[in-house]
Formats: C-alpha cells, structure tokens, sequence
C-alpha cells in the first residue's frame, strides 16, 4: 500500500513538472509574439533576405531558421521567432531523455527539463532568434546521440552525434568546444577509448565536418573574413582581473544562484565518483570542461559576453540535476540542502520577472536593458522619420550602425536602408542602385554615434532636421538625430 501512495505522489510530482514545462513553453511563445524584436535580431533578419554560406559575424544557419519562420508568419516578431521558439520545445525533449539514461531516473530528468527551461539563460536565448538559439539546440541533441553512445555502446549513433554536432557549427565556431569535449571524454574514460579504433566516432566527425564546409568555402571567397573576426578575439587583451568577476556574476545570474550551485555541486560530484555511481554521467563534465577552461582563461584578458556559454547550459541542466538527484538519495549540507529547495522558485521568479518586463516594463527604470535591446518605442520613431521622409521626398535611409540598420530595415520595409561603414556586414546583399546616392536621403544616427562629419565629407549638404526621442513609460530609451541628405561629391561608403 506504501509503495503505491509512494508511486501515485511521484507521478503527480511528474506530471506537475511536465505541466510546468509546457506552461513556460506557452508563456515564451506568447512573450514572442508579443513584443518586438532586439537589434541583434533584425539584423540576423536582414541576412535571412539574403541566404548565403556565410556572414562576417557568424555561419549561417540562423539565416535559415529565420527564413523558415517567416515563410510561415511572415515578417513579424512571431516569424522571426517562430522556429527558435520550436527549437526550444525540441531541445526540451532532448535534455529530458538524455538525463533519463545519464542519471539513469525519470524523475531526474524530468527535473532536468525543468532545470534548463527555467535557467534565464535559456528562458532569453530560446526566445529571440539569435546564433544562440539553434546552437542550443544542437548541443542539446548533440548530448542525446552521446547518451545513447553512452548507454548502447551502438555505433550508428555517432552518425547522429556528428549531424547534430554540424548544425551546431553551422550556428556558431563556439561549437567546436563540443567537439573538444568528445574528445576528452573518448580520452579520459577507459571503457570509451575503444571508439579510438573503430570508424564509426570518425564517420561521425566526417559528416560533422562536411556539413562545415560550405562555410569555409564561403570564407575562403571573402579572405577569410569570418575566421579572423571570431578566432582572432582568442589573443585579444592583456591580463587583467578586471573582467573576472563580472564573468562569473552574469553566469551566476544567468543560471540563476541556485540552480548555478546545483550545477557546480553536480559538476564537483561526477569529478569526486569518477564514475562509480554512473560512468556516463563524466560525459556532461567533458563536455563542459573546455569551453568553460576558454571562457575563463579568456575573462583574464577581455570581456566575455553573458551569451557566449549558452551552448554549455543543457550539459549543465544535467549537472544540476545529478546534484538534486543525490541531494534527495542521501545526506547534504544545509547550503546544497537550501539551494535544492529555493532552485525552481527562484528560477521561476526571476523568469517571470524578466518576462513581465519584457511584456509591460513593470520595472520602470531609464535606459532599463530589455527595453534599450528591444524596439520599444521604435514605432513612433519610425513614424516621425517617415514623416521626414516623406516631406523631403527621401528616397533612401543612410546610417552608420548595424543595429539601427536592422531595426529601420525591419519597420520600414519600403525603404532602402544603407548603413555607409562597415560594409563587410552586408558581402551578400546586391550592391545599391549607381543613381541611388544622387537622390534626396536621409542620414539616422543614435546622438552617442553620431557621424555626421564624415558625411560631410561625401555629399554637399548634410542639414540637421530633427531629433527624436524612444521612450517606454515615460522614461527615454535612446535619442536620434535625422539629417537631410543631398549632393554626392566622393565615394559615399567609408571605413571606421
């Protein structure tokens, strides 16, 4: 009789988990839909209307995800995100059945899946459609084919596992960290290092690679444009504490402060066992491990953007659920003890709260970041410059920033927008009509960017005609300043 009430309570702790997850899910694609796009995403948005192999700040498959999205539902917030915000159901499934035979326990992995919905990290990037969303996601399939490498020892999985691990290289370079931590793991664990002789893990990097190769090809076409870009950040700076602690803050935050401890718990646990509770589970340390050791090193000498480690976030989804899952078989200490029990409401509240200010702004506060990254306010912007537009008969916006670019290109799509500098973001757009720069423009820039003297330098008259304010509640967001534009007299593109 125990046994049962002991079975009828864990399915309803189950099925609770699993509502709670699809309830998020719900949550993030109404969240989607409802507000509008960050710069970062209009930008990814302009690539999508020009498909290629490739593009100066990243591969190309966000591109595609994009372009999918809106073949459905069409130029909106909702089509650009659409196919991120399915990705995010998909690696959903992947972290959860992967959990399920590292950590051999459903009800582990199902606090797995809740885990890596409710860390901020996830709850951001598998919202908007950035690199990060299908990178994500790819890793998070990536761990799956692993698993059930893990589990099987079935070759034909790492067909899969090398698939898995070329989207993620097609979404992001970060991804080849992944690929690193495969081969620790093949190294590190004896009763992985028979793979070694077998051809099916080098199939599986075949197919890996191959997948890649579109996009070094594209570099190769553009002087290796992109590669110096990413890989050249690898020796930026000299050494410095300065941007440590700010690293492990966001990440701290980023995962949230208690699921964060779990997942160092987890991470600590699996290194003290050494496999002897479960052999697969060195598989999520492994993975882990390099990309982590990087963005450490790489904090000693530059900033590290709070999304850079996204890609890491499943394996330690799983790492926090190992913890939780030890914590709940076995003696603890009080702070693994409370974070056990503060980890989901935390988590959610933070969520909530970053979602609530997303949606409303209920956090009034001037220049507030979700309201700065996102277009809040743009549409009487783009009204008023509309309005400008129109009386000076302008037939093209110029600007000189990439992210004002894909905003003023997304809500106002009858109009050619030519940002003037850094021209290398914009190699697979068709050049500009030769008579397009003879006609009356527009020049937009933000106030803090302000580059109109160098346009001065290219055309006869360059007339200050208005500034214009973004606000969300009262509070000014940004501040433009708008030029009438008219008389080419030099080449009108520059260099910073």
């Amino acid at each position: 009789m125990a046994s049962e009430v002991n079975f009828a309570v864990g399915l309803r702790r189950s099925d609770l988990v699993l509502i709670s997850v699809l309830g998020i899910i719900l949550v993030r694609a109404v969240v989607a839909a409802a507000t509008p796009l960050s710069f970062d995403e209009a930008y990814y948005w302009l690539w999508s209307k020009h498909l290629a192999a490739g593009y100066l700040d990243h591969p190309p498959l966000i591109a595609f995800v994009i372009r999918a999205g809106t073949a459905i539902f069409g130029d909106t917030s909702f089509g650009v995100r659409f196919a991120p915000w399915l990705l995010s159901v998909a690696a959903t499934w992947a972290v959860w059945r992967a959990a399920a035979m590292l950590l051999q326990d459903e009800k582990a992995s199902a606090i797995a899946g809740l885990f890596f919905n409710l860390m901020p990290m996830i709850a951001v990037e598998s919202l908007v459609a950035t690199p990060d969303a299908p990178e994500i996601a790819a890793a998070t399939f990536l761990l799956l084919a692993l698993a059930k490498i893990a589990e099987t020892g079935y070759g034909p999985w790492w067909v899969a596992a090398g698939i898995a691990a070329g989207f993620a290289l097609l979404a992001k370079y970060t991804a080849f960290f992944l690929g690193a931590g495969i081969l620790i793991w093949l190294a590190a664990i004896p009763q992985q290092r028979r793979w070694f002789v077998s051809f099916w893990p080098y199939l599986g990097g075949a197919v890996a690679l191959l997948m890649f190769v579109p996009v070094v090809f594209w570099n190769a076409q553009h002087g290796w444009i992109s590669f110096a870009m990413q890989f050249g950040r690898t020796g930026a700076g000299t050494f410095t504490l300065r941007y440590l602690g700010e690293f492990l803050l966001s990440q701290l935050g980023l995962a949230s402060p208690f699921i964060a401890v779990l997942g160092a718990a987890g991470m600590a646990l699996i290194l003290r066992s050494r496999g002897a509770r479960s052999p697969h589970l060195a598989l999520i340390l492994c993975l882990i491990a390099p990309g982590s050791i990087y963005f450490l090193w790489h904090s000693l000498h530059d900033r590290v953007q709070g999304n850079w480690p996204s890609f890491l976030y499943p394996a330690f989804a799983v790492a926090a659920a190992a913890a939780a899952l030890s914590i709940s078989r076995g003696p603890a200490s009080l702070p693994l003890r409370l974070s056990n029990r503060l980890a989901i409401p935390v988590a959610a509240a933070m969520v909530v709260l970053i979602y609530a200010q997303a949606l409303w702004g209920v956090i009034p506060r001037v220049r507030d970041p979700v309201s700065r990254l996102l277009a809040f306010g743009m549409d009487r912007v783009v009204a008023d410059i509309e309005s400008l537009r129109a009386r000076d008969h302008a037939v093209a916006l110029l600007t000189t920033n990439y992210a004002l670019t894909g905003w003023l290109a997304f809500y106002m799509r009858d109009v050619p927008v030519v940002q003037l500098n850094e021209r290398d973001r914009y190699l697979n757009e068709p050049p500009q009509p030769p008579d397009l720069f003879q006609k009356p423009l527009l020049y937009v820039s933000q106030i803090r960017n302000d580059q109109a003297s160098w346009l001065s330098n290219r055309f006869v008259h360059v007339v200050p005609l208005a500034h214009i304010a973004r606000y969300r509640n009262g509070a000014t967001i940004d501040e433009y300043a708008v030029y009438s534009v008219d008389g080419l007299k030099a080449e009108p593109f520059f260099a910073d």
